[in-house]
This record gives C-alpha cells, sequence and structure tokens, in this order.
C-alpha cells in the first residue's frame, strides 16, 4: 500500500506579514517577511490590487502590513492599498536603517529587503509620515502650485527688465523707486510708452502677454484661497491665526493645510521639529558646528514663520525684547531671528490647540 502524504493548507490567521515595497513607475519590487523569518521576493506590475491577490493567495488569513520610501507616487499607492485593506506607512528614505553593504550594493531589492525588516523590527515607528485624508490634498496642492505660479511671474518680471536695460530703456522719475514697478502704471508703461532698439518689440510683448496671464493666474489661486479660509473646515482656525503679526492669509492657509490637525504632535517639541527650529550641532574633538535650523523641516512652512517673526518683532514687546537679547549676545540677526520664529512657533502651536487669538505681550 502506497503511503500518502497530506499537504495541509497554509493558514496564517493571526501572524503578522510584512511587505517592503520599492515603488517605481511600471514595476514594484517586493519583499514579504514573516514573523518566522520566511522571506519571498519578486517583483510585480504597480497595482495594489496584484500585491493583495498574491498576499491572499500565498498568505491567507495573515495581517498585512505594508511599507514605501516616499517619492514620486505621493499618497497614491498608500490609499490603494489601504483601500484593500492593507495596513500600508509612508517613510522618509533618510529614516531606514541601512547598513554599509547594502549602501555599496544598492538595488530595488535591496532596498524593500530592508524595508520589510526594518517594518517587522519596529524600528519605523517614530519615522512614519502623516497620511492625510485625501479630501485635504488639493487644499495643500493649492498652495504648493501657488509657490510655482509666485516663481513663474519673478521669472517673468527678470526676463522683461533684463530686455529693458539691454535696449537701453530709461525708466521715468516716477518709476525710479523700485517698490513702484509692477503697478497697473507700470505695466502700463511698458505696454504704450516703451521704445526697443529695433523698429519692432515683438519680443517683449509676448513676454508682458505671458508674464499678466500668470498674474491672472495667481489672482483667481488667492481668491480660491480666500474662499477655503470661509469654509467650515478652516475658518475658526484661520482667523486665529491671522491675529498673530506677520501672518496673512497666504501663511495662516499655509500653517493649515501643511499642519492638517495640530493634534497629531503630541507637545511643542514634535511641532518645532516638524517645523525645522531644531538646533543643530556637530562636534569632533576641538571642532564644532551648530546650527538654528536643520534642513529635514517643512520646507513649506519654516520660511514663511521666520518672514513673519521679522514682523511680529515689530509688534509684540517680548519677541521684540528676545530678538535684542540675542543680538546683544553676539548672535547674527539672521540666526536670533531664527530663534525668534521658533518662540512665535510655539505661540502658534498654542493658539491651534487652544482655539484661541493671539494677544501681544
Amino acid at each position: 500500500m502506497r503511503n500518502k502524504v497530506q499537504s495541509n493548507k497554509k493558514d496564517f490567521k493571526g501572524q503578522n506579514i510584512f511587505v517592503g515595497i520599492d515603488v517605481h513607475l511600471r514595476q514594484w519590487t517586493v519583499t514579504v517577511l514573516t514573523e518566522s523569518g520566511y522571506m519571498k521576493k519578486f517583483s510585480q506590475p504597480s497595482s495594489a490590487q496584484s500585491l493583495f491577490d498574491h498576499l491572499t493567495k500565498n498568505y491567507p488569513g495573515g495581517t498585512y502590513h505594508a511599507v514605501y520610501e516616499s517619492g514620486f507616487c505621493g499618497y497614491s499607492a498608500c490609499y490603494a492599498l489601504r483601500n484593500l485593506g492593507i495596513d500600508c506607512q509612508i517613510v522618509h528614505a533618510a529614516d531606514v536603517p541601512t547598513t554599509q553593504k547594502e549602501k555599496v550594493t544598492k538595488s530595488d531589492p535591496v532596498d524593500a529587503e530592508k524595508l520589510a525588516r526594518s517594518l517587522r523590527n519596529g524600528d519605523l515607528a517614530k519615522h512614519l509620515i502623516y497620511i492625510p485624508s485625501p479630501d485635504r490634498l488639493d487644499d495643500r496642492s493649492l498652495l504648493r502650485v501657488r509657490k510655482v505660479i509666485q516663481r513663474e511671474i519673478c521669472r517673468y518680471k527678470s526676463q522683461i527688465k533684463h530686455m529693458l536695460y539691454n535696449n537701453g530703456v530709461q525708466y521715468p522719475e516716477h518709476f525710479k523707486d523700485h517698490r513702484s514697478h509692477w503697478t497697473r502704471r507700470f505695466v502700463k508703461w511698458i505696454q504704450e510708452e516703451v521704445v526697443m532698439l529695433g523698429p519692432t518689440r515683438s519680443s517683449l510683448d509676448f513676454l508682458l502677454e505671458e508674464y499678466l496671464h500668470v498674474r491672472q493666474s495667481l489672482l483667481a489661486v488667492n481668491r480660491k484661497l480666500r474662499e477655503l479660509s470661509r469654509t467650515d473646515r478652516y475658518r475658526q482656525d484661520y482667523e486665529n491665526l491671522i491675529s498673530v503679526p506677520g501672518i496673512g492669509c497666504i501663511t495662516a492657509m499655509t500653517l493649515l493645510v501643511e499642519t492638517v490637525d495640530i493634534r497629531r504632535f503630541p507637545n511643542q517639541k514634535k511641532w518645532r521639529s516638524f517645523l525645522g527650529f531644531v538646533p543643530v550641532m556637530q562636534k569632533s574633538d576641538e571642532h564644532e558646528v551648530v546650527g538654528e535650523k536643520t534642513f529635514r523641516g517643512n520646507k513649506h512652512l519654516g520660511p514663511l514663520i521666520i518672514e513673519a517673526a521679522w514682523v511680529a518683532i515689530r509688534h509684540d514687546a517680548e519677541l521684540a525684547a528676545t530678538y535684542g537679547r540675542h543680538c546683544h549676545n553676539g548672535m547674527k540677526p539672521q540666526e536670533a531671528i531664527v530663534r525668534v520664529a521658533a518662540d512665535l512657533a510655539a505661540r502658534i502651536y498654542a493658539i491651534l490647540k487652544q482655539k484661541k487669538k493671539y494677544v501681544c505681550r
């Protein structure tokens, strides 16, 4: 009688399955790691459904946890995986523990494996990126598009002025002050009175037309932001923020859409770290380098709060005294204002937490 070997059906019920994904446009490189250490590596089309089908077929009943590095796909892969029941997270590449060997032999499978391993070991818990709800993404994108439009406007202004200089155009006396430039009167002067060296001025007219078109786009975005500030989602916090000296519509809305929910920061230290207002020190033997701001902070908020701090020190006596004290102690103005901005950030945190308006001290 022939012996029969019975194969038990795979059942991972109650077990955690850890998935590291190296995300690319057409292909995902995936490493699956179980609690026991069993590892499987493979590549697949860039599809959340394909990954879900593989996991449910090969690791049925398991609880799936996935992670990938922040990059070009943003939150889209995370949303798709979460909709399928996979607990997905995103991490900054610099926060993933990496060995020297992995740095030297860097490849997609290596990256996926270290992500899965770090996720299983709990090394990423303190470094996971906050995932906002999809209905907040367009609000944030609107502010970032505004920055792109602003850069375009600055580029056109520079090109137009350069063309005027190259053609020997002299500004009238009432436009000698640069603060009078780019008013309606200034633009009308360029349109109607500027004469170029050559017999035509087609290039100048095209540049000016593009500038005016982009400026109209900026005005449209500004109107949309003002409308957003009056919605139930933002109204109360917006009104509290604009009570702070130096914070206007753009800075207030940027704070709200980038922060999303102030409650995700348990204390002021975490909030200031998010903004980048964390002292940086590098010390080796007798050499010591100290900085007031880290490059890892939010690049959209940090500069705006520093700009607001320059205004705040002219309206708030306590912040003015703080700035003066730092300068008196030998600190450069650019460094002192970062210290003031950090104090201002702490007050903004309190305003958003307590739902109160700002009171100058």
